[in-house]
């Protein structure tokens, strides 16, 4: 991949605007000029850490972080910390995706109706339906912000099947926790999760990260990749 100028603005902005999310979900974090760390463990599917930028050692990253924890993870933005020294083994790595402001806009889903969550106890009821179980608290009411929005796709019933978090930092919206139930196919998740995300915030471009199936599906829907970042769980 061939790094410009406009594609290291946009991966910037997809990194900073994926902080920004953490910071929100894991309150207590501390940003830098490099980094974005948790003093305590945050929860469960979140990281620790952040790096904001290439130049960030590791050394300085983890002694803000708690590593004698069980679950201590570092999200290594741009895949060139090597953290086994540390303790750390490799997760996973993914793609950050950028879709561009001038995009066409998707065609709603049509079999879900769509709607921002407004209230706790619907905050409660998405959880249950991302989480497949049931609500744990993860996403607390704090998060119901007009910086972010807890997106549903409601069946005829009433009942949420599908939906997405976005969130507006950085100068663009981040696209995350996209998810399907009832046999619901992906593809109406993306393109109705992308249409409200237009409704609510016109003319910005979209971000997040992906791997695997659900990189696909993005890329199908107008995404483009910038590059590829790595999540190291400690396990020493």
């Amino acid at each position: 991949m061939i790094i410009t100028p406009n594609t290291e603005d946009a991966l910037r902005a997809a990194v900073h605007n994926n902080a920004a999310w953490c910071a929100a979900v894991c309150p207590g974090g501390v940003f830098t000029a490099g980094s974005w760390t948790s003093p305590r463990r945050t929860p469960p599917y979140y990281p620790d850490a952040v790096t904001l930028t290439r130049e960030v050692s590791a050394a300085a990253l983890t002694a803000g972080i708690d590593t004698q924890s069980p679950g201590c993870s570092v999200k290594d933005s741009f895949a060139v910390l090597d953290l086994a020294p540390a303790g750390f083994e490799l997760l996973f790595e993914a793609q950050w995706i950028h879709r561009p402001a001038d995009a066409a806009a998707p065609a709603p889903a049509s079999a879900l109706s769509w709607s921002r969550i407004e209230s706790a106890r619907d905050l409660d009821r998405w959880e249950a339906a991302w989480d497949g179980e049931e609500s744990t608290g993860l996403f607390h009411p704090g998060l119901l912000t007009p910086e972010i929005a807890f997106l549903a796709g409601r069946s005829a019933e009433g009942r949420i099947v599908a939906g997405a978090v976005a969130n507006e930092a950085a100068g663009v919206v981040g696209v995350s926790n996209v998810f399907t139930q009832d046999g619901v196919a992906d593809e109406e998740a993306w393109s109705g999760a992308l249409a409200e995300i237009a409704s609510l915030w016109p003319g910005r471009a979209v971000v997040g990260y992906e791997a695997g199936e659900d990189l696909a599906t993005a890329l199908r829907h107008g995404f483009t990749p910038l590059g590829p970042l790595r999540v190291w769980l400690h396990t020493a």
